[in-house]
């Protein structure tokens, strides 16, 4: 069981920046991918950025140059630098775990909103 808390959202301008942070915790790591989804109202949950054990990243084409994931592997947190941020980047922000067994875990989401 994995359990993942993010935290770091909230209100900010157009134009501005801020960054997310997700901890995973519980037993028995060996976590494969990482990463951040979103999803707006009245629109389906879409990949933001995942990042794999390996460091290898990938991310939505719309954020592709405005965000940066990493991970602190020591800490099992990831992070999301949001950056040049835009009223469509306004969403909840989910945190998710996955293992290479194929089990999935998310965080309960934190509220992003972009607006002056």
């Amino acid at each position: 069981q994995v359990q993942l808390v993010e935290s770091g959202g909230g209100l900010v301008q157009p134009g501005g920046s801020l960054r997310l942070s997700c901890v995973a915790s519980g037993s028995g790591f060996n976590i494969y991918l990482m990463g951040w989804y979103r999803q707006a109202p009245g629109k389906q949950r879409e990949l933001v950025a995942t990042i794999t054990s390996g460091g290898s990243t990938n991310y939505l084409d719309s954020v592709k140059d405005r965000f940066a994931i990493s991970r602190a592997y020591a800490k099992n947190t990831i992070y999301l630098q949001m950056s040049s941020v835009k009223p469509e980047d306004t969403a909840v922000y989910y945190c998710k775990a996955a293992f290479l067994a194929g089990e999935q875990y998310w965080g309960q989401g934190t509220q992003v909103t972009v607006s002056s």
